[in-house]
C-alpha cells in the first residue's frame, strides 16, 4: 500500500505538538524567515508550544491545509508547507513552503511540492497553481524554474524587508503542464 503523501525522502503529515522544537530552532535563521513573509519578533518557548498545539488539533481542510515537512527515514520536522488563497470558481490555489536551514538543499522541498501539486490537480480538480517569491530568494526561484513553474510577471518593489524594496516575483503551472514533467 503506498500514501499520496509519501515520496522518496518526505512524508507530508499534520502537526504533532512536539514539532515547536524543530520549529523555534527554524526561527533563528532571520533570512529564511524573511523569505517565508516577514520577521517578526521573537516568540517565547511557551508561545511556540502553544501555536503547534492548536495546529496539532485543528482538522486540515481538504483545500486549505497546512502539513509538516517531515523527513521520511527519521520523521524529523524538516519544514512545513501550506496551501492557500482558493478560488473554487477559477480552480486557482497557491501555496507557501519554508524549509528549515538544516534540511535545505536535500530535495525535500521540491518533493513537498510535487506531492502537494498532485493532490490539489489530481484530487481537488484544481486546474492551476499560482505562487510568489521574493526577487532576493535565488533559491525558491531556482527552486521553481526546475519544477517547471513559469514566471508571469513582477511587482516591481512590492515587498519590504532588511531595509530595502524588492520585486515578488509571480509564477504560475497549469495542471498540463505539472502532468507533463510530473505524472498525476
Amino acid at each position: 500500500m503506498t500514501s499520496a503523501w509519501v515520496g522518496e525522502r518526505v512524508r507530508l503529515r499534520g502537526v504533532e505538538p512536539g514539532d515547536w522544537v524543530a520549529f523555534a530552532g527554524f526561527d533563528e535563521f532571520s533570512d529564511d524567515v524573511r523569505n517565508s513573509w516577514f520577521l517578526p519578533p521573537p516568540r517565547s518557548a511557551e508561545a511556540a508550544k502553544r501555536w503547534a498545539a492548536e495546529l496539532a488539533v485543528q482538522d486540515p481542510g481538504f483545500d486549505e491545509f497546512r502539513l509538516v515537512i517531515a523527513v521520511k527515514e527519521d520523521g524529523a520536522a524538516a519544514g512545513m508547507i501550506n496551501t492557500q488563497n482558493i478560488d473554487t470558481r477559477s480552480g486557482t490555489f497557491s501555496y507557501g513552503i519554508g524549509v528549515g536551514r538544516p534540511y535545505q538543499g536535500k530535495g525535500l522541498a521540491r518533493e513537498a511540492v510535487v506531492l502537494t501539486l498532485r493532490y490539489m490537480f489530481a484530487e481537488r480538480r484544481f486546474q492551476k497553481c499560482d505562487i510568489t517569491v521574493y526577487g532576493s530568494n535565488a533559491a525558491s526561484l531556482a527552486l521553481h524554474e526546475r519544477l517547471g513553474f513559469v514566471v508571469e510577471g513582477r511587482k516591481r518593489r512590492s515587498h519590504y524587508a532588511a531595509g530595502r524594496f524588492e520585486d515578488v516575483v509571480l509564477l504560475g503551472m497549469t495542471i498540463e503542464e505539472f502532468d507533463q514533467l510530473h505524472g498525476l
